[in-house]
């Protein structure tokens, strides 16, 4: 779209200005990494290295098949077939989402233990008097990792699944039926390969969330790289350690991505008629009907139900030692500071976005720069963050003795802002794909003509479009808002001294086996990530063609959550 040529140079500078900051932290693993101090890389590379990626790999893989099963069968039932409580479980297979995997966790841990109820019932029943007399499987190991988080995070796949199939023209499929393929048969050999490309994106987002997970991994005792960056940075006090094994990491990220775009190529299917038909819905009766309901139940049940209603029963029982000034100390903390990033994180957004619109392709690459820090998991960002605030914090301190004689302490670097700008950073991407979107529908005829009577870029997009994207913008900043508070590795690291949030506080009081004390923290939570399941709830109710299902590729090529 064109515009007046001073403008545009303003819009490109501001956005290479914001691309520049938002890139400085993988800017500094880079260079940290490549020369650091200390180097202990073949140390690293002889002890740390290899169990932990190859710890990482298999989970990512266990999870990648786990959120596979369990959102593409979810999908397809829902989509295409007719049972009980159908509608109900469109909205309520996204619950999940609104737990944190490190809460799942501390869950079943408390639940399935040696001392928990479900071992305690079944010594009552038969009459164990120890764990000699029984076998019963231990949830803190690989695989309960693997089960933990499959059922956390299998939305990402059931959403963009579903989606796809119900993009998925009745035509397409009425052709399978009259060839005599039953609806299994026409599930493998059409309907899901119409829909890989959605798969591939979910899988690689979840896969992503695996990748940035501590609080599981290190609550399971699960050594992956995540759990290798905490230890050399915060137990052996090495930078450039951690940021050598940030960097292999990125790797795992660029690989990903990478895999990604692979597994979508040449994928790309179109309707080649405008003639829409809404997919048919088989009728199930008896053992199928029975079989879909209960298919559809458990991952509701397993990944918010029993989680939610554990935390509720301890935040009731514990509720007067809990409901303290402490408490309201820590949700203050995290309030504040989400809801900081969450309006720096849009404004942001609303430029970039905008800028784009201006500006067109040359923009668009600052703009996918500016978002990379969603892929990059939270601890290898944090890690980012802190070693060149920490170097400008100390470069400070030096020119202030130097000249004045005075120390001027930490400025950046232990500080709620280094917290702030490390969240903008990390769900920048949120917020630039619901804003984006919501600008793309409206018309270039609009910016003409409030340009004809004299409106500028600023003012156009202050007067006209900022009302007709508000509604997306209030999305976004919940959703931003949301993943704030929940996120943990980014504000164990960043975070000030003596300075906690509820997720941090949860944390530390379920890593002492004292979940019970920090329920109401969790449950507060959980609560809160319950209004961005309830936005993307209403954003489903209907898919028809047309609709991007890859609406997560721009940051994948970029990626942006749903």
């Amino acid at each position: 779209m064109p515009t007046r040529p001073t403008s545009g140079r303003v819009w490109i500078l501001g956005g290479l200005i914001v691309a520049a900051i938002a890139a400085t932290p993988i800017g500094a693993i880079v260079l940290v990494a490549l020369f650091p101090t200390e180097n202990i890389w073949p140390h690293l590379a002889s002890t740390v290295l290899p169990r932990h990626s190859w710890n990482t790999l298999l989970l990512m893989i266990g999870n990648g098949i786990g959120v596979f099963l369990i959102g593409t069968t979810t999908a397809w039932l829902v989509s295409t077939c007719d049972f009980t409580g159908r509608k109900i479980f469109e909205w309520a297979l996204l619950l999940p989402l609104a737990v944190p995997a490190y809460i799942v966790a501390f869950v079943y841990t408390d639940i399935l233990e040696f001392a928990g109820p479900v071992q305690g019932l079944l010594r009552d029943i038969f009459g164990w008097q120890s764990s000699r007399d029984y076998w019963f499987p231990e949830i803190r190991t690989m695989g309960g990792a693997i089960f933990v988080m499959s059922f956390v995070l299998y939305p990402y796949v059931y959403l963009l699944t579903r989606a796809s199939f119900q993009e998925q023209s009745a035509s397409v499929l009425e052709v399978s039926r009259t060839l005599g393929r039953g609806p299994w048969q026409t599930f493998f050999t059409v309907a899901l390969p119409l829909a890989r490309p959605a798969i591939v994106v979910g899988i690689a987002l979840a896969m992503m969330e695996t990748l940035a997970d501590f609080g599981t991994v290190d609550y399971f005792a699960v050594n992956t790289l995540t759990v290798a960056v905490f230890n050399v940075w915060l137990g052996m006090g090495n930078a450039g350690g951690a940021a050598q094994i940030a960097l292999v990491m990125l790797g795992f990220v660029i690989l990903l991505i990478t895999l990604e775009r692979i597994g979508r190529r040449g994928r790309q299917y179109h309707h080649t008629s405008s003639r829409y038909q809404a997919p048919p819905r088989y009728a199930l009766r008896g053992h199928r009907h029975v079989g879909a309901i209960v298919a559809c139940t458990l991952p509701i049940v397993i990944g918010f139900l029993i989680p939610a209603g554990v935390l509720t029963r301890h935040a009731i029982v514990f509720f007067d030692q809990s409901w303290n000034l402490a408490f309201f100390a820590l949700a203050r903390n995290s309030l504040t500071l989400s809801a900081v990033a969450a309006f720096a994180a849009v404004s942001i957004a609303v430029f970039l976005a905008y800028g784009r619109r201006l500006s067109g392709k040359g923009f668009g690459v600052l703009s996918r720069v500016a978002l990379l820090g969603y892929a990059v998991p939270g601890a290898v960002l944090a890690v980012g963050v802190l070693i060149p605030f920490a170097r400008l914090d100390n470069a400070v301190d030096a020119l202030a003795r130097e000249w004045f004689g005075v120390s001027t302490g930490l400025i950046l670097s232990g500080t709620i802002f280094a917290l702030v700008f490390a969240y903008v950073v990390r769900f920048l991407a949120v917020g630039f794909g619901a804003v984006e979107a919501s600008l793309g529908k409206i018309r270039p005829s609009m910016d003409m003509a409030a340009r004809s009577l004299g409106a500028g870029p600023a003012r156009t997009l202050w007067r006209i479009h900022m009302p007709l994207v508000r509604g997306s913008m209030v999305a976004a900043a919940t959703i931003v808002f949301v993943d704030s508070m929940k996120e943990l590795p980014a504000t164990l690291i960043l975070r000030p001294f003596n300075f906690d949030t509820l997720a941090t506080h949860v944390y530390q009081f379920a890593s002492d086996e004292l979940l019970e004390q920090s329920a109401l923290s969790a449950l507060s939570i959980v609560l809160a990530g319950v209004l961005p399941v309830i936005i993307l709830s209403r954003a489903i109710r209907y898919t028809g063609p047309g609709t991007r299902v890859g609406v997560l590729s721009d940051v994948t090529t970029g990626t942006t959550r749903p």
